[in-house]
């Protein structure tokens, strides 16, 4: 079978393993199906997230204008010390910005590789591991906006890592990390604006299952920009890679805004 369109990060479903979707406007593929079989991907072209125009994408699926105009792709995404919305202070668009910002967010702690740091709204519980690849992950506190979360991890920050070693999460090189040991320990360093919502919220462990025939032994990273026709069998879907039996490794997050035919 064969589909076209345009590259978003691929939504998923909760379950044991995790369920894998790619949707285009007019179709969509669950990707567990296709696990143990063939899978060709084709680059067309692009077609900016925000604007469709057939621009060369810039980052997070935009063309450089929309990039550093709309508000979706503020530095605040980013980095949410940075968030103003609470004081009514707009970056881009007040109006869009308080509906993202003045929500509940968690800032979590997960291990995908070696454990992290990291900050999600609270509607992208579990979604956000999910798309990291973490294997566990444990909120650590729920603050009502983005401001509070983001000076959470800027503290931890200087005691953990708050990126993700990509390769030893797609390798399975996952460190045993008491997680539930740890958020007791990280108390202690929370900022002091922050500390009474630790006792609010619910320790909860939440362990996640990738549906992975065989982890690579060693990884390659596929670029369609240079290499606009790959066709491996694919073994495995892990964070928002796909994984194939030649090690090669494809994410699909990072090719937002490109336009793609894929045979199946």
């Amino acid at each position: 079978m064969q589909y076209e369109g345009v590259l978003t990060k691929m939504q998923t479903e909760s379950g044991n393993p995790i369920q894998y979707y790619m949707v285009f406007e007019n179709s969509f593929l669950n990707v567990n199906q296709l696990l143990g079989k063939d899978f060709e991907i084709n680059f067309m072209g692009f077609s900016c997230l925000n604007c469709t125009k057939k621009k060369k994408i810039y980052r997070m699926g935009f063309c450089y204008d929309c990039f550093y105009s709309i508000p979706s792709a503020g530095d605040w995404i980013m980095r949410p010390e940075l968030s103003t919305a609470h004081l009514d202070v707009a970056d881009r668009d007040l109006e869009f910005e308080k509906k993202v910002q003045l929500q509940p967010h968690v800032v979590y702690l997960a291990s995908s590789s070696d454990m992290k740091v990291g900050v999600t709204r609270k509607t992208q519980v579990p979604t956000r591991w999910i798309d990291q690849g973490a294997s566990f992950a444990i909120p650590l506190i729920e603050v009502p906006n983005r401001y509070l979360a983001g000076i959470t991890e800027v503290a931890l920050k200087n005691h953990f890592s708050d990126k993700i070693n990509w390769k030893k999460m797609l390798l399975n090189d996952v460190a045993p990390i008491d997680l539930v040991a740890r958020r007791n320990e990280v108390q202690e360093l929370l900022p002091d604006e922050v500390r009474d919502y630790f006792a609010t919220t619910p320790e909860k462990l939440y362990e996640l299952q990738y549906p992975v025939l065989e982890y690579p032994k060693k990884i390659t990273s596929l670029n369609i920009a240079t290499t606009p026709v790959y066709n491996g069998k694919l073994v495995g879907i892990k964070g928002q890679y796909l994984i194939f039996e030649d090690g090669t490794v494809f994410n699909v997050r990072s090719y937002e805004g490109f336009v793609v035919q894929i045979n199946v």
